[in-house]
């Protein structure tokens, strides 16, 4: 993390298990505020697993996590906790959509439910969010109505009503036909360019490449290697890494 970047997010010493398989091991990391970080490596790595335990969708064992100078694991109520989460914007890799809902409706409804905003003022503030990321035209649509790039634009709108400091995201690409990657991409190299501090779990190396500050890699539970994308992608350290960005090459 840069110098001059105040902490956003701070893993420290982090382990996760599942039974016996060790998810997370001593992972000791942090994202700077307004910096964008994406988090790669092989299947089965750790990585949404790491993600997952900055808004306690997954328990840490040992360790601790940091969000805005809160500790995320600490004893805390389920009103506390949803309070926390509604600072952390979510996008998963399946969008979540409440399909009974318009797209417009969608992105109301936290605003109004959690926070108590006049439905007036969340309404125009959720109009504005739809024409942020391309999507004015079908605010009345359902999700059913929708294209699987259209919902996750949605999706990343609805994270963004809360006014969240930070944005997560879950692979957000993963579920869409490769025409649709592209749309939603743009959206979140928008949000970079206008500073919003991001944690990313992605395949899209190009992404990676173009629009983080930092690439996180990871393998069996460990971040074995942090760099800069032109480090990372020219001069990789760890042979793990190595050979990752090898075997994307021959595909």
């Amino acid at each position: 993390m840069e110098a001059s970047r105040p902490e956003m997010i701070g893993f420290n010493a982090v382990n996760k298990f599942y039974g016996s398989l060790a998810a997370l091991v001593d992972v000791t990391e942090q994202v700077g505020r307004g910096e964008v970080v994406v988090v790669c490596g092989p299947s089965g790595s750790g990585k949404s697993t790491l993600i997952r335990t900055v808004n306690r969708l997954e328990e840490i064992h040992s360790g601790s996590i940091a969000f805005d100078g809160r500790d995320v694991h600490a004893a805390m109520s389920s009103s506390q906790l949803n309070r926390l989460r509604s600072r952390i914007g979510f996008v998963f890799q399946s969008f979540n959509l409440f399909p009974h809902l318009s797209a417009l409706e969608n992105v109301m409804l936290s605003p109004v439910r959690v926070n108590g905003t006049p439905r007036a003022e969340a309404r125009e503030k959720a109009l504005a969010l739809l024409d942020r990321v391309g999507l004015s035209a079908k605010r009345d649509s359902f999700p059913s109505q929708l294209s699987g790039g259209q919902q996750q634009r949605v999706a990343i709108a609805r994270a963004l009503a809360m006014e969240p400091p930070a944005m997560l995201f879950d692979e957000p690409t993963s579920a869409l036909d490769p025409e649709m990657i592209g749309e939603v991409l743009s959206v979140m190299r928008g949000l970079a360019g206008d500073g919003m501090t991001m944690m990313c779990v992605t395949h899209e190396m190009a992404f990676a490449r173009d629009v983080a500050d930092r690439v996180w890699f990871m393998d069996e539970g460990r971040i074995v290697e942090t760099a800069p994308p032109d480090d990372f992608f020219g001069r990789p350290q760890h042979p793990r890494a190595q050979r990752f960005l090898s075997e994307l090459r021959v595909r």
